[in-house]
């Protein structure tokens, strides 16, 4: 393990984000870090206090040791939870206004102490959106407006202008990063599910094409591994499509094809899988489920595709399917074998006349490839 995946490890803990999470990984990291950095640097002082190199109120460096003790039991409650996000964001927000608060009250020979609130309005936006970060501003802006003339030693008016300006304009700045921020990430999401899809899909029926379905399938086989699971594989070839194609033309055929991928797609479970893979082929993976379930199943979409109401150029089309079945358990055989069997069972039902339902087990001797 190098020095950069075991400091993230340390950081941030084992926490897996999903493709469409970028946003959500950047600023979960940044809170890490914001308040690993933030107990530290509070540590920091505390001890530079306690040896007499940086003298404190008595009344702010407890609150200072309270601070660093709690944001660091918050952390360690955040890592590894990706989950605890917004929560870990709001309490560390608020500790800060609360350490931040009793500064500029108990630590009034520190005239910069002020510059905490200012890095206060950019965590907020970042961590909590643009609505949370002009609120913080607008407090900010009120609380040290109407708190300087309790202080011990109030800045002078000139001071006070200065700042409000300065945190006006880092307000309004922020705004202005965090929403396009925001909106660049939503947009790179949104084109990369187009990509995706682009990728997975077949254009004419949206059905998963051949890389996507057989990669669901693997990754399908592999997790059920362990626990043996049963599955089946159809394997529908439309009979005589290229005639239909030949006679008809291809405008015929790929409403023929569409309105089969529709009709399949309505008769099977949710947690079927349905892939075009050839021309007029169609694979499909029936997760836990027995060969003679499989086989059921197989004869009612083969009724379904039969019982097709077509029509193109006001001349009726009539739909047939050749469905082969294969059944297998997980770990015992690859998909490429499952899916063979399947072809050679289809290829028993064109044999035997077409429109017809065949079921060939797989070879349990057949290796996975």
């Amino acid at each position: 393990m190098n020095t950069q995946s075991w400091l993230g490890r340390l950081l941030y803990g084992a926490t897996h984000f999903e493709d469409n999470e970028e946003y959500l990984a950047f600023q979960f990291r940044f809170l890490c870090v914001l308040m690993s950095a933030g107990a530290v640097a509070t540590l920091v002082f505390v001890l530079a206090a306690a040896t007499g190199d940086n003298p404190m109120d008595p009344t702010h460096l407890r609150m200072m040791s309270v601070f660093s003790v709690l944001v660091l039991a918050l952390w360690a409650w955040l890592r590894g939870h990706k989950h605890r996000f917004k929560a870990a964001a709001w309490l560390y927000l608020a500790l800060c206004m609360v350490e931040f608060s009793s500064a500029l009250v108990h630590v009034s020979a520190d005239e910069l102490r002020v510059l905490w609130f200012f890095l206060n309005i950019p965590g907020a936006y970042l961590l909590l959106g643009s609505r949370v970060g002009l609120t913080v501003t607008a407090l900010t802006v009120v609380g040290l407006g109407l708190g300087n003339a309790h202080l011990a030693r109030p800045y002078s008016p000139n001071a006070m202008m200065t700042a409000m300006v300065v945190l006006v304009y880092l307000g309004l700045f922020f705004h202005a990063y965090s929403s396009r921020s925001v909106s660049y990430f939503k947009r790179m999401r949104h084109s990369n599910e187009r990509l995706a899809t682009l990728a997975s899909r077949d254009p004419l029926t949206q059905l998963l094409n051949a890389r996507a379905y057989y990669q669901w399938c693997d990754h399908w086989l592999l997790g059920a591994a362990r626990s043996g699971a049963s599955c089946t594989v159809l394997f529908v070839d439309l009979d005589h499509f290229k005639r239909i194609n030949d006679e008809r033309g291809h405008a015929a055929g790929d409403e023929v094809l569409k309105a089969v991928a529709t009709t399949l797609s309505e008769a099977l479970r949710r947690s079927d899988v349905l892939g075009r893979i050839g021309g007029e082929e169609f694979s499909i993976f029936l997760p836990d489920t027995e060969p003679q379930q499989g086989a059921e199943v197989a004869e009612k979409l083969r009724q379904a595709i039969e019982q097709l109401s077509l029509s193109f150029d006001g001349r009726a089309l009539r739909v047939t399917a050749s469905v082969g079945v294969a059944g297998a358990q997980a770990g015992r055989s690859s998909m490429s074998a499952i899916q063979q069997q399947a072809d050679q069972a289809m290829y028993l039902a064109k044999a035997g006349g077409r429109n017809r339902v065949s079921m060939l087990p797989l070879d349990a001797s057949l290796s996975p490839t």
